[in-house]
């Protein structure tokens, strides 16, 4: 087959998307030598794909396609006609905000979340319209659509009224040379000598977003716990500012605990493993997510994880977790403190994420997903199915 992904929507490698889409062109490398690859990339993006050159063909596109907008016009206007020029069978959107319109070839898309139908905040009302409604008549465009999650997939069918013959369930998976144990004393380390932290500390990745992932409620019952302990623990959250990041900052500055909340930033892939190592307890109190890949990337890296179970992350980590109502602050803190405090509950988390995280394989999602090509590329049709 010949197939084409578009890969605009990474951000510049720092969303959960830009990790879907780097872990599955290299899980579908080895196949390769039968199937013909064409990536689009920005510009600017390139040396992000520098692993699958020689391997795919990678088509530059022009910076000036990068704003949302503009994007969205070149998905529905330019790359119809890149399809067509290299005659694609297939063509792989792995964003239901870039879904084509035209039907040059088959098409599929990925549909991570529909979170415009659960957080009415999540963005203004124009990001809410068009994951509303617009991309709702585009999602029936599709020949097939992958929902990475059971959660998802009957999220696709009640919002978007899709039939469930065209809707097919692959789970993630999980780049495991990558994210696995490992000592924590040298990932403790690394993360003193560059970012000065030697207690032990919660660690939360996810894009400083309000409120959305929901960083209020955790620092509330982070102050409520250093009341309750009195402790020499500290509070990391990791990852770059979005929409709504000022309110996360302004409640930071009003905290007495203040110098123990650490924000480093957008944390680098390379490191990404060993914040997970380093860290005494993971927290995913995220309001919504259509997977959650960082609480398994935890448990496989030996972290034990307290987590949400909003959205399909109780599906997700099923029994491996500690698991909170994320609006309950109670709730939070008395999870911190039960981990913080408690030795034995840590190991006890620690062996079942390990054993969940093996549920999860970039592998057995690649072939899935080729499944999915082949079917809508001839045409065909069949019931859901899940890894």
């Amino acid at each position: 087959m010949k197939i084409g992904v578009s890969t605009s929507v990474v951000q510049r490698g720092r969303s959960g998307v830009a990790q879907y889409v780097f872990s599955m062109l290299r899980a579908l490398l080895p196949h390769a030598d039968r199937h013909q690859f064409t990536v689009f990339a920005l510009e600017e993006d390139l040396p992000l794909f520098a692993f699958a050159a020689g391997k795919m063909k990678i088509v530059s596109v022009a910076e000036q396609y990068r704003p949302p907008v503009k994007d969205i016009l070149w998905h529905q206007t330019v790359l119809p006609r890149l399809a067509r020029a290299y005659r694609l069978d297939v063509l792989h959107v792995p964003s239901y905000r870039r879904m084509l319109w035209p039907r040059p070839c088959a098409l599929v898309g990925t549909i991570h979340d529909l979170a415009p139908f659960h957080l009415p905040g999540k963005y203004d009302w124009k990001r809410m319209f068009y994951g509303r409604v617009i991309a709702r008549r585009l999602a029936r465009r599709q020949d097939e659509v992958i929902a990475v999650s059971q959660s998802t997939g009957r999220d696709i069918v009640e919002f978007f009224q899709l039939p469930t013959g065209r809707v097919t369930v692959i789970y993630n998976g999980l780049d495991h040379a990558r994210f696995r144990p490992g000592p924590q004393a040298d990932a403790r380390a690394l993360v003193a000598a560059r970012h000065g932290l030697r207690a032990p500390f919660f660690l939360y990745v996810a894009r400083l977003e309000h409120p959305a992932k929901n960083h209020v409620h955790l620092i509330e019952a982070f102050n409520r716990f250093k009341n309750e302990t009195g402790s020499d623990w500290q509070l990391v959250l990791g990852g770059s500012d979005w929409h709504g990041a000022e309110v996360i900052h302004a409640f930071i500055r009003q905290s007495k605990f203040k110098k123990d909340i650490h924000c480093p930033g957008f944390v680098p892939d390379p490191d990404l493993a060993d914040w997970y190592r380093a860290a005494d307890v993971f927290i995913y109190p995220s309001l919504f997510e259509g997977f959650g890949l960082p609480p398994i990337e935890a448990m496989a890296c030996g972290c034990p994880v307290i987590s949400s179970t909003r959205g399909s992350l109780r599906e997700v980590v099923g029994e491996a977790a500690a698991t909170v109502n994320p609006e309950d602050t109670a709730s939070l803190q008395r999870q911190m403190v039960c981990l913080a405090t408690d030795a034995s509950s840590r190991e006890i988390l620690r062996d079942s994420g390990l054993k969940r995280a093996q549920c999860f394989n970039w592998n057995k999602t690649a072939d899935a997903t080729l499944n999915v090509y082949s079917r809508a590329a001839s045409g065909g049709r069949s019931r859901p199915h899940s890894l």
